[in-house]
């Protein structure tokens, strides 16, 4: 056997320039694999800046519009909206209010882009307690998984009435995507799709978020939100979604479940999505302020991390910010 001569083995010559790069690229990011969190408030007179979330703001309803415009101009696939109420109670009656903020601010973002952007309303009742917890409580403490379930059928009905095109299941009850489909189909909201939450873990990394919906918890979420120590369990619940009729399924968060997500993107019938979160965001931006890291290089690398694991759309912060740099590059 000969020994193949050095010059035939040289995968540097296809990292020569930016077009061999470009054209040698096996992961590609594009604005509309894009989705932006937003946070929208009720009561505010002015956009309120986050601390621990550089750039990202509670929005007024009017700045929300303004913002859905702008995602829809950079191309983004999607908006997810989170609500913050003025006022919170056991059961999170908020939530199922046709004029609580969650509720108005999903029909103003479909008023002002209609079919242009997918409008997603986060489905979980953690917002809306005054208790911080996903669900509703037991006389004991405990989170009520069937009582909970009630609960979101009634929400999901409520976000699809206000023009939802897509509701977003985060509460990791056991059976909510299937209570979810069959309340949506039976108030004839055939059409509103349902993204499950199907592997979302009881994280360390939610905390910034927990700032921006001025989340009333105490104590945390480890009895229904999966243990970061599991990967195998995570197809199981993915498996449980898709049979109950989740037409996407979500991994969250995302960089510190990127063996999950590739695992799930590997077998997944459905589309696959993940969720860049709060403390992804606030530890890039603090490393960045510092200058301890280069802030674009370091953001794209990790949505792209997120892209190469198998994720057909991301959830980030960033999106909008993403989908300009993406514009230059093309």
């Amino acid at each position: 056997m000969t020994t193949p001569s050095p010059g035939r083995l040289r995968p540097r010559r296809l990292r020569r320039t930016p077009a061999l790069r470009r054209l040698a690229a096996q992961t590609r990011l594009h604005p509309a694999d894009l989705v932006l969190p937003v946070f929208v408030r009720e009561g505010l007179d002015a956009p309120r800046p986050l601390g621990s979330m550089p750039g990202v703001l509670q929005h007024t309803r009017d700045s929300l519009r303004q913002e859905a415009a702008r995602a829809v101009e950079a191309g983004l696939g999607g908006i997810m909206l989170f609500g913050v109420p003025a006022h919170r109670d056991a059961t999170g009656t908020g939530a199922t209010d046709p004029d609580g903020i969650l509720n108005v601010a999903v029909a103003d973002v479909v008023a002002e882009v209609g079919d242009d952007l997918v409008v997603q309303a986060d489905l979980c009742l953690d917002e809306f307690t005054d208790h911080g917890h996903c669900g509703v409580l037991t006389p004991s403490g405990a989170v009520d998984n069937d009582a909970t379930l009630e609960r979101y059928a009634a929400m999901a009905v409520a976000q699809a009435e206000a023009g939802a095109h897509l509701v977003g299941l985060s509460g990791m009850m056991d059976g909510q995507t299937g209570v979810v489909r069959d309340a949506l189909d039976a108030a004839g909201h055939t059409d509103v799709a349902v993204l499950a939450y199907a592997a979302k873990y009881a994280s360390a990394f939610y905390g910034p978020f927990r700032e921006a919906v001025e989340s009333q918890l105490d104590g945390d979420r480890r009895s229904y939100q999966m243990d970061p120590a599991n990967r195998r369990e995570a197809a199981r619940e993915v498996a449980i979604d898709v049979a109950e009729g989740a037409d996407v399924v979500m991994v969250k968060p995302a960089m510190s479940y990127l063996d999950v997500l590739a695992d799930v993107a590997a077998t997944s019938p459905v589309p696959v999505w993940a969720y860049q979160v709060s403390g992804e965001y606030a530890m890039i931006e603090a490393a960045a302020a510092q200058g301890w890291i280069t802030r674009r290089g370091a953001i794209t690398e990790s949505v792209l991390s997120i892209r190469r694991a198998g994720a057909d759309a991301i959830l980030t912060y960033w999106a909008t910010e993403l989908a300009g740099w993406l514009a230059e590059e093309r």
